[in-house]
């Protein structure tokens, strides 16, 4: 199987850490990325290399299971792979490579043999500080069968709402995200589907809506979800902006909400159905089946199809519901990323009537930090009244139709809050005049010192980051960044100091303008104009 770059690139990291480091990797890959591609091909290498290593592959949903392992299976047939899951009626226990569900294996340690690699995909449901969990239980006893056990770690979100970074933390189990793609970048070369975005006419209002455990009170958002007829006018908004579209997914606050969501499709003619978390197995695998075929137009959900769920021709995802958790806001993005050739999906709408994408920022730019730190603020957007795209909020005219936009106060109480763009990349970004550039070592504990660029415009000095001695893209990036400046008679050093020493000495061709666009509170560089 040829390997997208990217996946290279993951693999290469995973084992340089392996070989330089003691602690626990974490891999992190975009939803529809590929990332059973880079377990199997994980595998496969290192037992080509040595044939007595022995890997336990865990996931929380059969679904999960079954991709993974069929994805070995299919790299490389000869490879002895087993399964021990109970929903699957499998409990082999002597395979050199294990997929196992955690909910069969957590209390089994001990009755299987002692592994050389813990492999966990979505390993941010860990939660690292209930020593209780199933996932700390089996964790803790794989130890003490081999305390050199190594666990590699896979997400398309790292981070758990609480608690910050998964290699954040006193009980941290991952120790280094030594890989993570971009999500813009993936899309533009056409391995992840664009998501477009336009808001709700309708918004949930959310006045009086609590928060219990981190999360707003369901009780409460079922209340909200029918104020105003909302649920009726948005399911109507659907219906309209959905017309062209295939396959659509609909989230829900509870599954009474998902259950009514259902019926009043159902009566304006679409086929729709239910699944949730107590939806007997049969009857949700027929309705996943049937819809990942084509023969069902819309799918519900509550509590489920958030993560192992594989559906790439969706088209179409509707947030009837509010989130305050930014993986869960993540994974349910996530699930319009996969291309779908066969049917020509060109993109995915998002319809957003929970104020989940203001809240949380576009996809490729969602940042978690430690709950002692302050979360990273993103560009506001605007929504056209016209056409309802979402869009910078500093546009003067809708880039979609063209409306010009009048220039209004905000009140310092805005019930229907502005909303950012579901994609950085739908931030339209600005070319801004350079007038000095000085460069600075960079340091940060637990990986190589990098150049720090900081260019000046204005009052304000804007900086970018340049890796002499990192690897893989970060390289590539740097050794094309110094042949621009510098030139290919002068190669770049291996070491930052020495590069930071040959900028500050030798001619260096420098930008007369840079472009860039809001990033959270600090800006991007995107592109160089040069004289």
């Amino acid at each position: 199987m040829q390997l997208r770059w990217y996946q290279r690139e993951a693999l290469d990291a995973t084992n340089k850490y392996l070989a330089e480091e003691q602690g626990n990797p974490l891999v992190c890959v975009s939803t529809g990325g590929g990332k059973s591609v880079i377990i199997a091909k994980f595998i496969e290498e290192y037992l080509s290399k040595k044939p007595n290593a022995r890997f336990i592959v865990l996931s929380h949903v059969k679904e999960i299971l079954e991709q993974n392992y069929s994805k070995l299976a299919l790299i490389n047939p000869l490879v002895d792979v087993g399964i021990y899951s109970a929903s699957l009626k499998r409990k082999d226990t002597e395979s050199t490579v294990l997929f196992a569900g955690i909910q069969s294996v957590h209390k089994k340690a001990f009755d299987l043999p002692p592994y050389d690699f813990i492999l966990v995909d979505e390993c941010h449901l860990i939660n690292a500080d209930a020593d209780s969990s199933m996932y700390i239980k089996f964790l803790n006893h794989a130890k003490l069968m081999n305390p050199n056990v190594r666990m590699i770690g896979f997400s398309a979100t790292p981070y758990r709402t609480k608690t910050g970074l998964l290699t954040e933390g006193k009980n941290a189990l991952f120790h280094k995200i030594v890989y993570e793609t971009d999500i813009q970048q993936l899309i533009d070369e056409g391995f992840l589907s664009p998501l477009i975005t336009k808001g709700g006419q309708e918004k949930i209002d959310l006045t009086g809506v609590r928060t219990r455990q981190g999360e707003f009170a369901t009780q409460d958002m079922e209340k909200a979800v029918h104020k105003n007829s909302l649920t009726d006018k948005a399911l109507d908004e659907i219906c309209e902006l959905g017309a062209d579209r295939q396959s659509w997914l609909i989230f829900g606050v509870s599954v009474a909400h998902c259950l009514e969501i259902e019926e009043k499709l159902k009566k304006k003619g679409v086929s729709a159905l239910t699944v949730h978390g107590k939806t007997p197995e049969n009857a949700r695998n027929e309705a996943i089946s049937v819809f990942k075929q084509g023969r069902l137009r819309c799918l519900i959900s509550q509590g489920v199809l958030t993560t192992g769920f594989d559906a790439p021709r969706t088209d179409l995802i509707a947030l009837l519901r509010s989130t305050k958790s930014p993986g869960l806001y993540m994974q349910i993005m996530g699930r319009g990323l996969r291309i779908s050739p066969e049917t020509n999906k060109t993109n995915c709408l998002v319809l957003d009537y929970g104020s989940n994408v203001e809240r949380h920022g576009p996809i490729d730019q969602v940042h978690v930090t430690s709950p002692e730190k302050k979360k990273k603020g993103a560009a506001p957007v605007r929504q056209c009244p016209e056409c309802n795209l979402l869009q910078l909020a500093a546009r003067r005219t809708c880039e979609n139709c063209g409306l010009i936009f009048e220039i209004e106060e905000k009140p310092i109480h805005d019930h229907s809050a502005s909303k950012d763009a579901v994609l950085s990349s739908q931030i339209q970004a600005e070319w801004v005049p350079v007038s000095d550039v000085n460069y600075f070592i960079h340091t940060k504990k637990g990986s190589p010192n990098s150049i720090r660029v900081a260019y000046r415009t204005g009052f304000e000095f804007i900086n970018e980051w340049v890796c002499p001695e990192h690897e893989g893209y970060a390289k590539t990036k740097a050794l094309t960044w110094w042949a621009q400046r510098v030139g290919y008679d002068k190669p770049m050093p291996e070491s930052t100091n020495e590069a930071v020493r040959m900028l500050k000495t030798i001619q260096v061709k420098t930008p007369r303008a840079i472009q860039v666009k809001p990033d959270g509170k600090f800006k991007k560089i995107m592109s160089y104009e040069f004289n």
